[in-house]
């Protein structure tokens, strides 16, 4: 099949690695526009166009896909097949509509399940014990397509989200290739989601990585756990930022945000009380500064008993 690949982040090029390593005939590439980033506003291309580019498939970036021009070029590209993994904006029916063997959708989660924007730091933060893959046929709904494969793995106690990702984008891309074999050979089968049993995994916003401490240990944790390391967990200390990037939850009182132990030796730590439980906080990052250890942190005096993070 001749496959347009529609997609934008690091999931997604590792995602098109596996299909043009699997031999699949990936003849286009849709994806967002090159930005600039860095403190030189360097414009850069996105992580999808570094593989396409990489592997001689044809690039384009177009700003809408409701008008004439990309509807010329669906045309004049003719794909039999449209596979979409994170390419940030909604297609319009005429897109869908358009191949041969339809559009599918590689979604991060066990669907109908997190739907939306942020399927894997949601089922982190919700405390889930596992999460996993699907595929899907796409239609004009939010993730609401019939599944046709999906894949489940389990979040372990210690997994943030880069390791969530990371896990999703190999056993994901697997799971894709293998789906568009049986596309093509007419044995995939389609199931159609139960809307019932639907969550909606809404987009990250800074607010929701805020620490509040009157909450339980337990709860933070895998608060902490699904936003490391984007956008990150953070609290202030003497009204500066301070963000929490390796901790885990351990016994402990005194007042919610209050500094109740700390540790110099080697890496160290220190540890803050919650509304139940307190937090064994392992690594920081400070404002202005890098990432740091809790020991490099007690040690330059940063931080000590009876601080209140805020």
């Amino acid at each position: 099949m001749k496959i347009m690949f529609m997609g934008t982040p690091d999931i997604a090029a590792v995602t098109l690695e596996k299909l043009v390593a699997d031999g699949h005939s990936v003849t286009s590439c849709i994806t967002g526009e090159d930005k600039p980033r860095g403190r030189g506003n360097v414009m850069t291309p996105t992580p999808v166009k570094r593989v396409a580019e990489a592997h001689s498939i044809p690039v384009y970036t177009p700003k809408t896909l409701k008008d004439e021009a990309f509807s010329e070029l669906l045309n004049e590209l003719s794909p039999e097949i449209i596979v979409v993994v994170a390419y940030g904006k909604i297609l319009p029916k005429s897109v869908i509509d358009f191949p041969k063997f339809g559009c599918v959708n590689m979604h991060v989660s066990l669907l109908p399940k997190y739907r939306g924007a942020a399927p894997m730091q949601r089922a982190i933060i919700d405390g889930e014990r596992e999460t996993g893959v699907s595929v899907m046929y796409m239609d004009e709904g939010l993730d609401t397509g019939d599944i046709i494969d999906t894949v489940a793995f389990p979040i372990e106690k210690c997994d943030d989200f880069e390791a969530v990702h990371d896990r999703s984008a190999e056993l994901g891309s697997e799971l894709l290739s293998k789906t568009l074999i049986k596309i093509e050979n007419g044995t995939a089968k389609r199931r159609p989601q139960d809307s019932s049993l639907a969550t909606y995994a809404k987009k990250i916003e800074k607010e929701d990585a805020k620490i509040d401490f009157t909450k339980d240990a337990k709860t933070l944790d895998c608060l902490v756990r699904g936003v490391t390391p984007i956008p990150g967990a953070y609290a202030y200390l003497g009204g500066k930022l301070l963000k929490i990037t390796r901790q885990e939850p351990v016994c402990g009182k005194g007042k919610p945000g209050e500094v109740i132990a700390t540790d110099a030796k080697g890496e160290g730590s220190f540890t803050v009380a919650c509304g139940d439980g307190a937090m064994l906080v392992r690594s920081v990052v400070f404002e202005g500064k890098g990432r740091m250890s809790a020991g490099d942190f007690v040690r330059g005096r940063k931080i000590a008993l009876g601080d209140i993070l805020e």
